[in-house]
């Protein structure tokens, strides 16, 4: 199976997953579930969630809770979408290609499906029936870490914002991204070990590949940004210039940016060595996350 043949196989399956843990447009109060599903299937990548399948089969063939690992990434993932486009944050009308939540539903309805995909998230896991109570808690820690204000996704957007229009330092920048994406895209692969079963050292070493490939990942959105248009990328291009926001090209230059995001998806491979060819698609997601377009 190709890598394109295995994304949209996970992808169908991640969907369906997302489907039966998400409460049906229909279900009261039907306003909320379908501003929650507007956002949560309007044609994501599903990177996060297949970066967790993929770490836990890197581990071991045990799928009891990878599955609503997965789904609670995308739920935070998507969330943290929703309220990045908000007029008090980024100001975005389009996501995906699409219209924004709160441009279909109104900022307030947004706001609040933003909260109900957070706590939907943590319920999802407390939902896995098929195991131990330890690996359940172990789950939730990594999420809630990940997402929160002290080296989480939160802290990473509350420096992002507050460092706008400030002298983009590489030390502000390193601050930014390492938590904002960063954070969630290594608890994904973390996720996935710990849902799998895995040894202290197999998420030791998962945790390196998600630190390399998440700031990977970041450079080159920082470059898209710049280089892709509106239309390719599902999202106003050119915002983080003209927000006066703090990016790779604007510290180090694009030349500079594109070799760093090669050196930083290197050192992900080395950091699969231990996992031989268990961790194939881990090293083909890493190199698809540096040749995107996307």
């Amino acid at each position: 199976m190709t890598l394109k043949e295995f994304f949209a196989d996970q992808q169908g399956l991640v969907d369906q997953a997302l489907d039966r843990f998400t409460p049906a447009g229909t279900e009261h109060p039907a306003t909320i579930h379908k501003a929650m599903r507007h956002s949560l299937f309007a044609g994501g990548k599903r990177i996060r969630p297949i970066l967790c399948i993929a770490a836990a089969a890197a581990v071991s063939d045990d799928k009891t809770a990878v599955m609503h690992a997965a789904c609670s990434l995308e739920m935070i993932h998507t969330y943290s979408l929703i309220h990045d486009d908000l007029p008090a944050l980024d100001n975005d009308d389009f996501r995906r290609g699409k219209p924004t939540c709160h441009k279909v539903f109104g900022e307030a309805m947004a706001i609040l499906a933003g909260d109900a995909l957070f706590t939907l998230a943590i319920q999802t896991l407390t939902c896995i029936e098929s195991a131990d109570a330890a690996r359940v808690v172990a789950l939730i820690r990594e999420l809630s870490f990940a997402s929160g204000t002290v080296g989480g996704m939160i802290g990473g957007q509350v420096t992002d914002i507050e460092g706008e229009r400030q002298p983009p330092t590489p030390e502000l920048l390193d601050s930014i991204h390492r938590a904002k994406t960063g954070a969630l895209l290594r608890a994904s692969v973390r996720m996935g070990g710990i849902a799998a079963g895995g040894k202290a050292a197999q998420i030791e070493a998962l945790s390196r590949y998600g630190e390399h490939v998440g700031l990977a990942f970041q450079i080159v959105d920082d470059i898209l940004d710049v280089e892709e248009s509106s239309e390719a990328l599902g999202k106003t291009a050119g915002k983080d210039a003209a927000q006066g926001k703090i990016t790779f090209p604007a510290v180090y230059g694009l030349d500079r940016s594109r070799a760093m995001a090669q050196e930083q998806c290197r050192l992900s491979h080395d950091a699969l060595l231990p996992f031989g060819d268990g961790a194939q698609r881990l090293h083909e997601i890493a190199d698809l996350i540096v040749q995107r377009k996307s």
